[in-house]
């Protein structure tokens, strides 16, 4: 009987750890939650994921230590992934509105220039980076977030190509995400050598190659019609 108790208590912390929602069902438990995971985020990018305890986040984020298993009852590394998708989220946010406006050639520098501040202010700590390698980068939790930032990623750009199209400012031959795809693979090449050495030069070069590559389409579009 006691076996099965156990056993139906590890299903529940099983579906909770995949469904926040359950942790989290009313409108006060949603906030809580996020509180605590924004502060826990804010502890892991001064001290570094290495150094944090939960004493550490609970101390930060005023919270008992029945409440934070509440909230995580698997403990430390869901509340890592957690913060993981947090800091995804963060990624994609901190490039508004430019990634979402890539309409015209200034709004593609704009957006250029903010992806450059943002990785160098950054400069050599990658708090996503540093929460993937404590929760495993293989593990399907952490591949999932990965997975679903670069396709969100990826697709704004495309989306962006595309909207340079219907304009007429770029071929509609240029295939978008295929164009998109190659992009977002340099800016990721571009930060991580900028990790290793602090130097922005391959993110920029990354980034100016692709926009200059978009801008070569229209040139070409445009000798096609004089032709």
């Amino acid at each position: 009987m006691a076996d099965a108790r156990t056993a139906r208590s590890r299903a529940a912390k099983g579906r909770a750890a995949k469904d926040p929602a359950a942790q989290a069902p009313t409108a006060k438990g949603r906030a809580t939650r996020a509180r605590i995971v924004e502060g826990a985020a804010e502890v892991l990018r001064e001290q570094g994921v290495a150094f944090t305890t939960l004493d550490d986040i609970r101390s930060r984020t005023g919270t008992s230590k029945s409440q934070l298993f509440h909230y995580f009852p698997a403990g430390k590394d869901e509340l890592l992934l957690a913060v993981a998708q947090f800091e995804a989220d963060r990624v994609l946010a901190d490039q508004q509105p430019h990634l979402g406006q890539l309409d015209t050639w200034e709004c593609w520098q704009q957006w250029r220039d903010l992806v450059v501040e943002r990785y160098e202010r950054q400069g050599d700590h990658c708090p996503l980076g540093s929460l993937f390698l404590q929760v495993g980068r293989s593990s399907p939790g952490a591949r999932a977030i990965v997975t679903e930032l670069m396709r969100q990623w990826q697709e704004h750009i495309a989306r962006g190509i595309r909207t340079l199209c219907a304009n007429g400012l770029v071929s509609p031959a240029l295939d978008a995400d295929r164009t998109a795809a190659a992009l977002l693979a340099g800016i990721q090449g571009g930060v991580t050598i900028m990790m290793s050495t602090g130097d922005s030069t391959h993110l920029k070069a990354a980034l100016d190659t692709g926009i200059e590559h978009l801008r070569r389409a229209a040139v070409a579009k445009d000798d096609a019609v004089r032709d």
